[in-house]
C-alpha cells in the first residue's frame, strides 16, 4: 500500500493535533474520585465503589479508565474498565489480608499522559485456625534426621506463610529439633513432635528404632561428564549380610576441586534423589550417607565446549522510533523465492514497516502501513503468507484492537479490515493459527477471532481465568494448544483443538503429554489442560519445548521486570531484569520448575526454540544462544551452556549505542531479531575457525 504524500501529511497533522489535546487535558489536572474513599473488609467480603474520572473543577472527563487490584491475587474487580463517560460502579472483593488497594489508570494516547491513583483497602488478618503437617514420619532410625514441614491455615482457609512456626519434642533425650526444622533421632524410644504458632498446635507421634544400616553403596553409569550434564547417582543402604534397607534416609553431598585453581569454587548442585550437575569443570566427589555410614564416588567434569561465534550478516536501521516485534516469511506468488520481514513500532505514530530481506546484507523497507495507534506492539503473518495482523494500542479514538492486512504483495500491502469490538484497552500480543487470531485483549483474556474471510472477522471464543486480579500478557499456539503467559498465574496450556488422531500425528501426540489430553476443545470452546503458577508474579512470555535429546516436554516461561523503571518513556536506556524458567510438564498434573536461565544484570523478553537451542532476547543483555540439550537442572547460565551472544548497539540508533533486544525468529540458516533501540538485524552462528576465515 503506497501512501500518497498528501495522506501522510493529513494523518500526521491529525495525530499532532490529537496529541496536543491529550497533553492539554492532562495539564488540566485529571483526577479520580472514589466513593467511599476507603474500605475496611474481611477476607471474602465485597463492596461497591463508585469511581469517577474528573477534570478541572469537577467536570466529567468523558474518558474511560482501567480498574484493577493492587498486588495480583489479592483483589478482584468488576468491571475492569469504566464506561465511556469515565464512571464505574465497581464490585470489589478481597481475597487476602493486609493493606491492599484498588488501583485506577486513565487511558491515553501517550504513556506519559496516564493519570494513576489508588484507594486503600484494609483487610484484617483472620485468626489462626490449624496446623497441618506436610508429611509425617511415624518411624525413624536412630542416628538419622528428617526435616519436618507444616502449613498454617487461618479461619478463612488461607495459608499463613508469615507466621513463626516452631517445632519441639516432648523428650529431647530421644529426638530433638535444630533451628531449621530437622528432627535428629538420638536414641530409641517414642517421642511426640509438636508444631506450634501462637496458641495453635498440632502433634504427631514418632517412634525411633534401632538403625539396621551397616554400610553404603554408591554408583553412577558414567565417570566423566561435561558441565551442565545431569548425572544420576544410585545409593543403597545395607544391613548385615548386604541386605538392602529400603526405607533408610540417604543424604547426598559433594566436594570438588575446580580446574582453574584458587579463587573460584568448584560449583554444582545435588538433589536429595541423587541427581548432580556441575557448573564448573574439575574433579568432584559425591557422598551418600545414612546413620553414620557413607560411600563416595569421584567424577571428572570437563568443559561443555559449545562456544561459537556470531557473524553479523546485515541490519535494517530504524533511527527515528522505537522498534517492537518482528516476523519473517517467504514470499508467495510472483514473489516466490524472496524473503520478507515485518516490524512494529513502540510509543511512536502507528507505523508498521515491511522489508525485503532476500539479501540480508542489504535489507530495504518496501512499504509502510500506518494505523491510528501509538504502539504497534505485535506483528504476525499467517502460515500461507497471505494475511498479516498488527496490533494497536493508544488509538486517538480509543478504538484499539488489531488490523488485518493483505500481505500477498509485500510491496503493496492493503488493509482488509480492523477488529476493535470490546478492545478499548488495546491488544498487546496476537498469534495467527489456522484462520484464527488469538488476541490478548486489555491484558485480561485472549479472544479468538475467525478470519477465514479476513475482510469480515468475527469473535468465536474467549478464554479468561477466574482468579482474582488475573492478567495475561502473551499467547502462542502450536499443534492446537494455546500456551499463555499470565503473570502471577503463570503458564497455562489450553486445548483449542489439538491434533487429529491419525497415524501421521501419533508420534507427536505420544511425545507431548499435553497433546494426549487435547482434542476436546476448539476455538469456540477453549478448554484448560494444565498450568503452573509463577511465584515471582513476572511471567510475561511462553514457549513450549519438546527436547529432541531426551523427549522431555517443557513450557518455558519468561520474566519481564523493570525494577528501576521503564526509561524508554524518557528516551533513556532501561535496565531490565529476569530470566527464563524451564517447567517440566512430563506429568501435566504435577508440573515442576527444574531449571532457570538468567543473565546477570540483564532482563529477559521474548524467546524462540529451534531443536535443542534457545534463542533468547535479553533486552540490554543482547541476543543469546543457549544449549538446552540433555536433562535440565539448576542454573543453566553458570553451566557453560551459553553458545554465543551478540550486543546490537548502533551509533545511529534511536537510542545510540544501547542494546535492547526485543525478540527473535530463526529463518533458513539465519536468525533475525528486533532491537528496540535500533531496528532489524540478521546474524548467524559460525565456528571459531569459520570466524577466523571471515575475519
Amino acid at each position: 500500500m503506497r501512501l500518497s504524500q498528501v495522506f501522510i501529511v493529513v494523518t500526521f497533522s491529525a495525530t499532532i493535533l490529537f496529541s496536543q489535546e491529550e497533553s492539554k487535558e492532562s495539564s488540566d489536572s485529571l483526577y479520580f474520585q472514589f466513593d467511599p474513599d476507603s474500605l475496611y473488609l474481611s477476607v471474602g467480603d465485597s463492596a461497591v465503589v463508585t469511581i469517577r474520572l474528573l477534570k478541572n473543577e469537577g467536570e466529567s472527563a468523558n474518558s474511560p479508565f482501567y480498574i484493577h487490584g493492587g498486588k495480583r491475587g489479592t483483589v478482584s474487580v468488576y468491571p475492569r474498565i469504566s464506561d465511556s463517560t469515565g464512571v464505574a460502579n465497581v464490585l470489589v472483593k478481597v481475597y487476602r489480608p493486609g493493606d491492599l488497594s484498588l488501583n485506577v489508570r486513565s487511558i491515553s494516547t501517550k504513556r506519559l499522559d496516564r493519570v494513576k491513583d489508588k484507594m486503600p483497602i484494609t483487610v484484617p488478618y483472620p485468626p489462626l485456625a490449624r496446623i497441618e503437617f506436610d508429611q509425617s514420619f511415624a518411624k525413624m532410625y536412630e542416628g538419622t534426621s528428617v526435616q519436618f514441614k507444616a502449613t498454617v491455615y487461618d479461619d478463612a482457609g488461607l495459608t499463613r506463610d508469615e507466621t513463626d512456626l516452631t517445632f519441639t519434642t516432648n523428650n529431647s533425650s530421644v529426638a530433638i529439633f535444630d533451628d531449621f526444622g530437622n528432627l535428629n533421632a538420638k536414641s530409641t524410644g517414642r517421642v511426640k513432635v509438636i508444631a506450634q504458632v501462637d496458641n495453635v498446635t498440632n502433634s504427631v507421634d514418632v517412634r525411633v528404632v534401632k538403625n539396621p544400616v551397616r554400610g553404603m553403596e554408591l554408583s553412577s553409569s558414567v565417570d566423566e561428564v561435561r558441565t551442565g550434564d545431569v548425572v544420576h547417582f544410585k545409593a543403597t543402604a545395607l544391613a548385615r549380610g548386604s541386605r538392602t534397607v529400603k526405607d533408610a534416609p540417604v543424604y547426598f553431598s559433594y566436594s570438588g576441586i575446580a580446574d582453574y585453581g584458587i579463587g573460584l569454587p568448584a560449583s554444582g548442585q545435588i538433589s536429595q534423589d541423587g541427581r548432580f550437575v556441575a557448573e564448573t569443570s574439575g574433579l568432584y566427589t559425591i557422598y551418600a550417607s545414612s546413620g553414620g555410614y557413607s560411600a563416595q564416588k569421584a567424577i571428572k567434569v570437563v568443559p561443555r565446549d559449545v562456544k561459537k561465534e556470531v557473524e553479523l550478516v546485515g541490519y535494517g536501521l530504524v533511527p527515528d522510533v522505537y522498534t517492537s516485534d518482528l516476523w519473517i516469511w517467504p514470499g508467495i506468488g510472483k514473489h516466490e523465492g524472496k524473503d520478507f520481514a515485518l516490524t512494529g513500532t513502540w510509543g511512536a505514530d502507528g507505523n508498521a514497516y515491511f522489508w525485503d530481506v532476500t539479501d540480508p546484507e542489504n535489507m530495504k523497507t518496501i512499504d509502510t502501513v500506518k494505523v491510528d495507534a501509538r504502539t504497534v506492539n505485535d506483528v504476525k503473518i499467517s502460515d500461507d503468507g497471505k494475511v498479516g495482523v498488527i496490533t494497536r494500542e493508544g488509538a486517538s479514538n480509543r478504538k484499539n484492537g488489531f488490523v488485518i492486512l493483505d500481505v500477498s504483495d509485500p510491496f503493496n500491502v492493503e488493509i482488509l479490515s480492523t477488529f476493535n469490538n470490546d478492545m478499548t484497552g488495546g491488544v498487546h500480543n496476537t498469534f495467527v493459527y489456522e484462520n484464527h487470531v488469538y488476541a490478548v485483549n486489555n491484558g485480561r483474556k485472549f479472544d479468538i477471532i475467525n478470519i477465514e474471510d479476513p475482510s469480515s472477522p468475527y469473535r468465536v471464543g474467549t478464554y479468561e481465568l477466574k482468579t482474582p486480579g488475573h492478567s495475561i500478557h502473551d499467547v502462542w499456539v502450536i499443534d492446537g494448544i494455546a500456551y499463555s503467559a499470565n503473570w502471577t498465574d503463570g503458564v497455562h496450556a489450553v486445548d483449542v483443538g489439538g491434533l487429529a488422531f491419525n497415524e501421521r500425528n501419533m508420534p507427536m501426540i505420544r511425545a507431548n503429554p499435553l497433546l494426549s489430553r487435547a482434542g476436546k476443545g476448539s476455538p469456540s470452546n477453549p478448554i484448560p489442560i494444565s498450568y503452573k503458577k509463577d511465584p515471582t508474579g513476572r511471567n510475561h512470555a511462553v514457549f513450549p519445548f519438546l527436547s529432541e535429546s531426551t523427549g522431555d516436554f517443557y513450557i518455558i516461561g519468561g520474566d519481564e521486570d523493570f525494577p528501576f523503571g521503564l526509561n524508554a518513556n524518557k528516551n533513556e536506556p532501561s535496565s531490565a531484569r529476569g530470566g527464563f524458567h524451564f517447567v517440566n510438564f512430563n506429568d501435566p498434573d504435577n508440573p515442576e520448575e527444574v531449571a532457570i536461565y538468567q543473565v546477570p544484570e540483564a532482563g529477559s523478553h521474548n524467546l524462540w526454540v529451534k531443536g535443542d537451542t534457545l534463542m533468547a532476547a535479553f533486552y540490554q543483555g543482547g541476543f543469546r544462544f543457549l544449549d538446552i540439550s540433555g536433562e535440565l537442572m539448576g542454573d543453566l547460565y553458570k553451566q557453560g551452556r551459553e553458545i554465543a551472544f551478540f550486543l546490537s548497539s548502533h551509533k545511529d540508533g534511536y537510542l545510540p549505542n544501547a542494546p535492547m533486544v526485543w525478540g527473535a525468529q530463526p529463518y533458513k540458516d539465519l536468525i533475525f531479531f528486533a532491537d528496540m533501540n535500533s531496528g532489524l538485524y540478521a546474524i548467524r552462528l559460525v565456528s571459531e575457525d569459520e570466524k577466523k576465515e571471515i575475519d
